[in-house]
């Protein structure tokens, strides 16, 4: 793909979706390919996820043969907008094919920012959410007529919930997994850390110092130790185990991202509902992350631009179709739809977007980073009960180091 010579008629487009996201997409560029002259007006290509994913469209940028779109997280963009390797998105280039900032949602959009400008055209939110079985909760009592759950407000209410769940399935209510999912429990913490006044980001100054309020992270580490110790949290299941829990009846509440509706709806016989966390401490809050459209640096013609512009519209314009894969659309137009607000479960936690909390900028943070897996790694071993929250947070501090005193490579 790189040093292939640009066909002005024809859009180059990275991209890092694999499983259901990725079927998903391919639905989606096909429609594009079908909309404008067939197969030859776009070549896209999908690569590994996380780290090789960022580590090729910078490569690829500073060699200048990048992709005309790539798809980045908001939380990896900040970087690469920091490093001079993204063209800024204005209000003249939305305009070139009828969109403005007021296209989107206003958190999603203004989670692209660094400095006074704008790199990335968001598709989506993808917040930590809790899925919850339908039968269980009918059983113990949690659900109201129309099959939504009742509203789960504060600690005390949380418990008494997985309380009766237990009492329905004999078994562990609340399956989180805690083996071989950092990013999981990366998520379960930021959300539950920022429901508490007083919480403060992980991370300052672009990831130079810790800033981490750290008696609320020892607070919020004791807190799901707690609920292990109670018999109400799973201690050691892995990402693939936890959902089973849920999908089988033996646990009734999951928390994970919203992507795995695409899974829990394949799943013959289960009946589900997914909400956002509720709400346990302060306020509500939920960690997310959302998908964007990049444009990494080069020298583009007007025409190249419009091209540009005008596949990351139809991307957009397909946000439907992008949403019954669990994701919250970005495109208002599409959110405020009568066809998304009639989809189910997925306009039950649409809210989730309202409390998006991002991950902390940083050189070496966001979704699938070398942060996350250290983090994540000492949380799930707080869960497990093998490690105590000062011990947890004591590790994080000490192998983080590192990054903190490294400056950018980019």
């Amino acid at each position: 793909m790189a040093g292939t010579p640009l066909d002005p008629g024809s859009v180059t487009f990275w991209n890092l979706f694999g499983g259901g996201d990725g079927a998903r997409l391919q639905t989606m560029l096909d429609e594009y390919r079908t909309q404008h002259g067939g197969a030859s007006s776009l070549t896209a290509a999908t690569f590994a996820w996380g780290n090789p994913y960022y580590t090729k469209v910078v490569l690829a940028t500073l060699g200048n043969k990048p992709p005309d779109v790539a798809v980045a997280h908001a939380t990896r963009a900040t970087i690469l907008a920091q490093a001079d390797l993204l063209e800024p998105i204005t209000e003249d280039l939305l305009g070139l094919v009828g969109l403005s900032s007021s296209s989107f949602t206003e958190s999603v959009w203004n989670a692209g920012k660094v400095g006074d400008s704008y790199y990335t055209v968001p598709l989506d939110t993808h917040p930590f959410v809790m899925y919850f079985n339908s039968d269980v909760c009918q059983k113990a009592g949690l659900l109201a007529g129309d099959g939504k759950l009742n509203s789960i407000q504060g600690t005390e209410a949380f418990e008494a919930a997985l309380t009766a769940i237990k009492g329905v399935t004999g078994a562990t209510p609340l399956a989180v997994a805690s083996v071989g999912d950092t990013a999981g429990q990366w998520r379960l913490f930021q959300t539950l850390y920022w429901q508490q006044d007083g919480a403060t980001p992980f991370l300052g100054d672009d990831g130079a110092t810790l800033t981490v309020n750290e008696d609320l992270a020892i607070t919020t580490m004791e807190y799901t130790s707690s609920l292990v110790k109670k018999g109400l949290l799973t201690p050691t299941e892995d990402y693939a185990g936890a959902q089973t829990l849920m999908f089988t009846g033996k646990a009734g509440f999951y928390m994970q991202g919203e992507w795995e509706i695409t899974t829990a709806q394949a799943v013959e016989g289960l009946k589900f509902g997914m909400v956002p966390v509720p709400q346990l401490f302060d306020k509500p809050a939920a960690q997310a992350d959302s998908h964007t459209f990049i444009l990494p640096r080069m020298d583009r013609t007007d025409a190249q631009k419009k091209l540009a512009m005008g596949f990351i519209k139809s991307m957009l314009d397909q946000s439907l179709t992008w949403a019954k894969g669990g994701h919250i659309p970005a495109f208002k137009e599409t959110l405020d739809s009568a066809e998304y607000k009639a989809l189910e479960p997925q306009a039950d936690y649409a809210s989730a977007a309202e409390i998006a909390n991002y991950d902390p900028p940083g050189w070496y943070s966001g979704s699938g980073s070398n942060f996350e897996n250290i983090v994540g790694a000492q949380l799930g071993l707080v869960q497990q009960q093998l490690a105590s929250p000062q011990d947890a947070l004591a590790a994080m501090k000490s192998q983080l180091q590192t990054y903190l005193d490294t400056p950018s490579p980019v």
